[in-house]
């Protein structure tokens, strides 16, 4: 009978996650529906070019994966997977609009994120660190509001975060197949998001480091990380490399995130560096002879060679103030972490609190429904401002417990908070960091609550 109530509690714990996360979730997505067409919540015109990519695949006039034009550099602006993405959402929808996108995502993420993050901490610390990491992933209001927002950021957090589990797996196993595959994992992800092209290297020297074994197996595992990734990746790189007269691995993104980034700053505006793609563009156009000329746009005409000239004066005005520069992307680098409160400027938000009238029609704004959300958004907020100190706290606990797959996993965390802010950057582009660190708050609930049963000291 015991063992039977037992069973009863854990399913109920399991039915109560399940409806905070979808109530938190559902709620959520009612808000960005609504505002899915304002700039201010919503990347329109970043969206606006994945939807054009993919009516035009659709038409004929423009292939999957290769570009026969060398000129039309704006198409490797972003890697090829999402716009493909895309074009398979409105094939099966039949409904060629941002909704069909966001609807088919939100979905996805509903089973996936949970899943994988829950995965991680199971695997890593144990079912009672997995339970609480659903508690938190259910009330993230971060994640609720990305899974709401049809981009390729929560697609690619999926392939990373499964990058992270087999990761985790692999230093546990010692197995090299298993290594490969989180290579691999993490070689998709940059089909939908550039971001992580970079983080196959902490993931090889983290796994070469932390693994227990002869050098030979250390460095197979290190290898098979790299492979991994760069066998996925390498079809673009070829293709970059082909089609283009100036070779460009990432598409040529690097220089607008450095130049913009500048412009987020006093110093930096000073000198000419502005925020803002028409800001640039005004600029740009007016050195190229060609003022007014919309033709003229961020990746086109020529979009690699400006980009790399874009690149080349922002590091050149960065390593004239190296040290202010650090000190810029350690402020980043705070609004990456921070989830609660008022966001750091220029680093996007990090989700809403839901309430009746944020997320509910007229009609329903009062009663017990009303009152349910209501409540529900204040127990988000406890937990937003709770979360940076429940990490540090599992950091603390997790390094104690298994010291070598806590800093494996903080490869990641390390990775999004340094060369991840190296350039302008929005809390959407480090998600996984985000996943990671409800693991680790996770382990920092699960020690509170055994401290309350008196079970640690």
């Amino acid at each position: 009978m015991t063992g039977l109530n037992k069973i009863r509690r854990q399913l109920l714990i399991l039915f109560t996650l399940l409806l905070i996360g979808i109530g938190v979730r559902v709620l959520t997505l009612q808000f960005m529906r609504a505002h899915l067409n304002d700039p201010a919540w919503f990347q329109v015109g970043s969206y606006a070019k994945f939807d054009r990519q993919a009516r035009d695949i659709l038409d004929g006039r423009q292939r999957l994966f290769w570009i026969d034009d060398p000129a039309r550099t704006d198409l490797a602006q972003y890697p090829p997977a999402f716009p493909a993405l895309v074009v398979l959402i409105y094939r099966v929808t039949g409904e060629a609009s941002a909704h069909s996108s966001q609807i088919v995502l939100w979905f996805l993420d509903l089973l996936l994120s949970p899943l994988l993050i829950c995965g991680i901490a199971f695997t890593a610390f144990g079912w009672r660190a997995a339970i609480a990491s659903g508690f938190l992933v259910g009330l993230s209001a971060l994640f609720a509001l990305y899974a709401a927002y049809p981009s390729a950021d929560v697609p690619a957090t999926w392939f990373v975060l499964g990058g992270n589990w087999l990761l985790v797996l692999a230093l546990r196993r010692k197995d090299v197949w298993l290594a490969l595959a989180a290579g691999v994992a993490l070689g998709i992800a940059c089909w939908l998001r550039v971001n992580p092209l970079y983080l196959c290297l902490f993931w090889a020297i983290a796994i070469f480091v932390l693994v227990q074994g002869k050098w030979l197996l250390k460095l197979k595992l290190g290898a098979a990380v790299l492979v991994g990734t760069v066998v996925v990746i390498a079809p673009i790189v070829i293709r970059n490399y082909v089609v283009f007269p100036d070779f460009t691995p990432t598409g040529g993104t690097i220089g607008v995130n450095l130049w913009e980034g500048l412009g987020e700053t006093e110093l930096g505006r000073q000198h000419g560096f502005l925020l803002g793609d028409d800001k640039m563009l005004e600029i740009e156009r007016a050195r190229m002879g060609r003022p007014g000329d919309m033709t003229v746009e961020i990746q086109f005409p020529d979009g690699i060679r400006r980009d790399k000239e874009r690149t080349r004066e922002s590091l050149t005005f960065i390593r004239q103030y190296p040290i202010w520069y650090l000190g810029v992307m350690v402020g980043r680098m705070w609004g990456m972490l921070k989830v609660a409160g008022d966001p750091v400027p220029y680093t996007g938000v990090s989700g809403i609190n839901v309430t009746s009238e944020k997320c509910l029609p007229d009609r329903w704004q009062h009663g017990v429904l009303a009152l349910g959300v209501n409540v529900l958004g204040m127990i988000q907020s406890v937990v937003r401002y709770l979360f940076l100190p429940l990490v540090a706290l599992g950091l603390y606990v997790a390094t104690r417990t298994d010291w070598r797959l806590t800093f494996l996993m903080l490869a990641t965390i390390l990775y999004y908070l340094g060369p991840g802010t190296a350039a302008h950057t929005e809390i959407r582009y480090v998600l996984p960091m985000h996943g990671l660190l409800i693991v680790f708050a996770s382990v920092g609930i699960d020690y509170l609550i055994g401290v309350i049963r008196g079970q640690r000291g």
